[in-house]
């Protein structure tokens, strides 16, 4: 398989995925962009499924695999005629992004639209809200100093703020979509300046430039929660040359195997190796964890973290655009770019609403003179205050503008969570099943008891199953290495070695055919006995054979995690439950689930994990979530509504699941639950906000108690609140 290059976006990939384009599109700060940009992408990609990420600042572009993919120049071309530009092109298969070319200098491989990339005050919206403020204030003042010239100074204020205002609806009409606010707002100023309300248009005027700003403000506040991870690499690194000399550098222009100093309170500026040195390293910024962890030589460090007390010398073991940071920045940003149910949901009935407004604000301005003869400037008043409240603006970014929110929330705290899908299926989740080993155990097992049978003393039964042991990395070789080590014994040679499936290792030591496995097909009363007796204890077991006779037992033991018990209790307190499915022995998955007070599954060979959990689903206790290291245990991952890997930013944590934990916890899933939790509350909370003012405002309207700048400042002000209400999240983050 080959993944499309930067400079080939539209290349398609083998094995039929499908290809994506992705640009950086800057300008974009409110859902009327996002439906503007997918209606226009749409007429030249018709076979595509455009998305657009406002925060992120990105537009999506996915073929289906067989189709042709659309002219990326046409696609630019589509989304510059809006007024929008290009940032940069971003290209993926299978649904990544590597190699991109933004533009930017922190080499991570990202890209941010730049609604407001400087001081709000020097940004083209607010010039308008200055002009637009100014010709008004002009207007007011001449309406007292020259009331003979009322209301021209107000037609030429309204005409003058309305300009830009026009220009964009006309250049969104060209692209498909003729009901915008835009389009809206130039109808009901030209209609009120037609009936003779002109200080009201260019009231109306300031106003939606007013409204229009603070959205901008708001959207680039929105967007600094993922530009912040990002900025978490530093700009330069001092790279250590092959004559020792220390070079300051670009970190972008690091190299996998190149050699770096970093020292006592820099951040590290690349993901790679400790080769020299050992340090205390603050490892907070990736995975959230404030406690930090001692790092020796050959341990792994993660780029943007710090170090705290002594300086070490680290081997790159990853490009700039392939860190932890970048990675973890790619996937948030495609996370924003897939949609939740709920947000579709929205989508669809902005739809449907929008036409439907429209037509009742006609209707208003209409119906009540040519059936009841009522007075027409009146009515085509209130139609046009109708008009301005009839756009979902605020609607529209009430799911996506949390969601964003939610998502570089979790980010900060090392909870990766992979699209608004996610993020609401785990809003839902009453169980949660875990792996044993290394999930709710240390995954380090440690010998506790060792039995010699007849005359073999228990330093020879850990002698020779050492030496059968001897270079395997397994957990349970490395626990019997170890204890070897602790009694001091000289391993003999072993020859032979060799992998019984079923039964274990079999080799030669001192003349001896041994095995080491299971126990299983020994007929032994004083075996049997030792096996119930470490089954009780929730031991697990290895037993050293030869010539057809058990020679001796070791038992060991894999204690719980010290997060595990706290993980679980939280999960309880929230109404979760929590079952244990392991393939260890179902005596020793019983003696740990009851360590843990959980309901717990042993013997269990994959497919089993995967019937359980869709029992799990049948019997009402469902959704449930999985939780595992991302690569075993698939078919049980992929039966659970939600798949979450364990894993301290490896590529497996951050690309396989559905949700990771990179502070490698069991108390990051209550947190990952807690998280999508209030982000579901605060899109409850926005459609709450956005439908009921527009309630409020249209019966208001109708019945002649609020006008036209009522209504703007409805619209505007709806969108303002959703999207500082999202923004709380990130702030409890």
């Amino acid at each position: 398989m080959r993944r499309a290059s930067p400079h080939d976006p539209e290349a398609a990939i083998e094995g039929g995925a499908a290809p994506v384009l992705r640009l950086s599109v800057g300008g974009m700060d409110c859902a009327s962009c996002a439906l503007k940009i997918e209606r226009a992408v749409g007429r030249v990609a018709p076979q595509s499924d455009v998305s657009v990420n406002v925060t992120g600042g990105t537009v999506r572009v996915e073929t289906p695999a067989g189709a042709t993919p659309p002219d990326r120049p046409a696609v630019e071309a589509a989304i510059t005629a809006l007024g929008y530009t290009i940032g940069g092109p971003q290209a993926a298969g299978c649904g990544h992004d590597h190699g991109h070319d933004h533009g930017d200098d922190t080499g991570q491989g990202h890209a941010h639209g730049a609604a407001i990339d400087g001081p709000w005050w020097q940004t083209p919206k607010a010039r308008l809200v200055g002009i637009a403020g100014l010709m008004l204030a002009v207007a007011m003042v001449l309406e007292v100093t020259w009331p003979v010239a009322d209301p021209w100074p107000f037609v030429i204020a309204a005409l003058i703020g309305l300009a830009p205002v026009a220009r964009q609806a006309f250049r969104a009409a060209r692209g498909g979509s003729v009901l915008t606010i835009e389009m809206l707002m130039t109808i009901a100023a030209l209609g009120a300046l037609a009936i003779g309300a002109a200080g009201e248009a260019a009231t109306v005027v300031f106003l939606f430039a007013v409204g229009e700003l603070l959205e901008g403000v708001a959207a680039a506040r929105a967007r600094k929660g993922i530009k912040a991870l990002a900025d978490l690499v530093p700009r330069t690194a001092r790279r250590v040359a092959a004559d020792g000399r220390v070079h300051d550098v670009p970190a972008a222009d690091l190299a996998v195997g190149d050699h770096v100093l970093v020292r006592p309170g820099d951040r590290v500026p690349a993901d790679g190796a400790v080769i020299e040195g050992a340090a205390l390293i603050d490892e907070s910024p990736v995975n959230g964890e404030s406690v930090p962890r001692e790092k020796l030589t050959g341990d792994d460090v993660f780029a943007g973290t710090v170090v705290q007390d002594r300086a070490i010398t680290i081997r790159v073991t990853a490009a700039a655009a392939d860190n932890t940071i970048a990675r973890v920045v790619r996937l948030v940003e495609e996370a924003q770019e897939a949609k939740a149910p709920v947000a579709r949901f929205i989508d669809r009935f902005a739809r449907i609403y929008m036409p439907i407004a429209v037509g009742l604000a006609l209707a208003t301005a209409v119906l009540p003179p040519l059936l009841a003869g009522a007075d027409w400037s009146v009515w085509i008043y209130r139609g046009l205050a109708l008009l301005l409240i009839a756009c979902p603006c605020a609607l529209v970014i009430s799911t996506p503008a949390a969601i964003a929110s939610g998502l570089a929330a979790g980010a900060r705290r090392g909870l990766l969570i992979k699209g608004g899908a996610v993020l609401e299926k785990l809003a839902a989740i009453r169980t949660v099943a875990f792996d044993k080993t290394g999930t709710l155990t240390e995954g380090r097992p440690r010998v506790v008891t060792v039995e010699g049978f007849g005359t073999l003393a228990a330093d020879d039964v850990v002698r020779l199953a050492a030496a059968l042991e001897t270079g395997a990395a397994h957990p349970i070789a490395r626990a019997i290495l170890d204890e070897a080590g602790t009694r001091g014994l000289t391993l003999p040679p072993a020859r032979d070695v060799r992998a019984i499936p079923g039964e274990g290792l079999s080799g030669v030591v001192e003349g001896r055919s041994l095995l080491l496995g299971n126990g299983r097909g020994q007929n032994d009363a004083d075996l049997a006995a030792a096996i119930a007796r470490a089954g009780e204890a929730g031991h697990s077991i290895a037993v050293l054979a030869g010539a057809g006779r058990p020679l001796g037992l070791i038992a060991m033991e894999d204690a719980p995690r010290g997060d595990a018990l706290d993980g679980l209790v939280a999960l309880k307190r929230r109404g979760i439950g929590a079952v244990m499915l392991t393939g260890d022995t179902p005596a020793t998955a019983s003696a740990m689930a009851a360590r843990l007070g959980i309901e717990g599954h042993g013997g269990l060979m994959p497919e089993d994990k995967a019937r359980i959990v869709q029992d799990l689903t049948r019997t009402g206790r469902g959704p449930v979530a999985k939780l595992g290291d991302g690569i075993n245990d698939a078919p049980a991952l992929a039966a659970a509504s939600v798949g979450i890997a364990m894993g301290g930013g490896t590529d497996v944590a951050l690309e396989t699941a559905d949700a990771a934990l990179l502070d490698d916890r069991v108390t990051g899933v209550p947190a990952l639950i807690d998280l999508s939790r209030r982000t579901m509350g605060v899109i409850r909370q926005n459609v709450a906000i956005a439908i009921g003012l527009k309630l409020v405002f249209l019966v208001t309207t109708i019945a002649g108690l609020t006008g036209m700048w009522p209504a703007i400042l409805a619209d505007t002000g709806a969108t303002v609140l959703v999207t500082a209400n999202a923004l709380r999240l990130l702030r409890r983050s």
